[in-house]
């Protein structure tokens, strides 16, 4: 860090500058219950003090909401901040476990206008494919996507949960800046393919809920019971039950490394995220979520953590022991695929 701010890493080669924190912005307006519109603006901006540059957003989060919420923000701060947001999935809202998902061409030039106006923005820096429909081949849809770039309405490309072969595919058409998929200490599946091929090709990753969606804080213990009706948590299998009660067991070792580092159990699970980019050889710029700026001014501090070698094999058993899925459906991420 300098003057209190993060270092910049590039996102793949040829892509923006950004913190190598960013920020996930969903749970301003979606999927995590209640949140307070004012505190959530203070957030975005104790973000950008500390050297948070990258914000993630999607036209599915709340049908549009969460990107109308943060137009004001990068309009104040266009020369300063990398605006991500995705097309390809939206969530009906009388069932919020089931996922529509569209990669066709007409789509896809459909969704970035409509993003591109919520937003008030000229270009979108960063535009994601959020989930892969295996019936339309990637290299069609990620050869639309580089019409955008063509066209300046986006400057660059990432895809969200693909394989390792998929990515490839999809370099081969047109240059990816950075894959998005989960990946924590709960979540390490995207170490056998897409990691590796992302290392090769020189493509960034952003790991999503790098948290643990909060259970990797201690923030909750069981999703049924802490959290309110409209959160989206208590759909997910890890979270309720017997899952919930048999993850929760396997926090200690990570408490035991933050005690040792005066520091909370959500700074080692990210810092652990971070110190990916060194074990595997390529940029990792994990995007918490929060809405609350000294959840920012933690989480932001976790980039100063250097975990050992015995500390990162003490915290190296943990996903392996995770029970239950991470989507009550598993069929619309990347599991499965490789």
């Amino acid at each position: 860090m300098t003057n209190g701010r993060i270092m910049k890493v590039a996102l793949g080669d040829g892509g923006p500058q950004v913190g190598v924190q960013g920020l996930g912005c969903m749970g301003m307006s979606f999927a995590y219950g209640p949140s307070d519109a004012e505190e959530s603006r203070a957030t975005l901006e104790r973000a950008l003090e500390l050297g948070v540059t990258l914000y993630d957003t999607a036209d599915a989060y709340g049908a549009g909401e969460n990107e109308k919420f943060l137009s004001p923000f990068f309009k104040a701060h266009r020369d300063e901040v990398v605006i991500a947001t995705k097309f390809a999935l939206s969530i009906p809202a009388d069932d919020p476990t089931r996922r529509i998902i569209r990669n066709d061409p007409p789509y896809i030039r459909e969704a970035v206008e409509v993003s591109l106006k919520r937003l008030d923005v000229e270009a979108i820096d960063l535009y994601y494919m959020h989930r892969l429909n295996q019936e339309v081949p990637i290299e069609e849809s990620v050869g639309t996507m580089a019409e955008l770039v063509r066209e300046g309405k986006v400057k660059h490309l990432g895809l969200s949960e693909v394989t390792g072969s998929e990515l490839r595919a999809a370099q081969a058409v047109h240059p990816i800046a950075a894959v998005q998929s989960e990946w924590s200490l709960f979540s390490r599946d995207i170490e056998a393919g897409v990691v590796p091929a992302a290392s090769e090709l020189g493509v960034a990753l952003v790991p999503y809920s790098p948290l643990g969606r909060g259970f990797l804080t201690g923030s909750f213990s069981n999703a049924e019971k802490d959290l309110t009706d409209q959160d989206l948590r208590r759909f997910m299998p890890r979270f309720t039950g017997d899952n919930a009660a048999a993850n929760a067991a396997l926090l200690e070792p990570v408490r035991s490394v933050a005690e040792s580092h005066g520091a909370t159990p959500g700074q080692i699970a990210l810092a652990w995220v971070q110190q990916q980019a060194s074990v595997h050889g390529l940029p990792v710029v994990p995007i918490p979520g929060t809405r609350k700026a000294s959840r920012v001014e933690e989480n932001v501090a976790a980039t100063r953590i250097v975990l050992t070698d015995d500390e990162l094999a003490l915290l190296e058993p943990i996903a392996a022991k995770v029970a239950g899925e991470r989507y009550p459906d598993m069929s619309f991420t990347s599991a499965g695929r490789e």
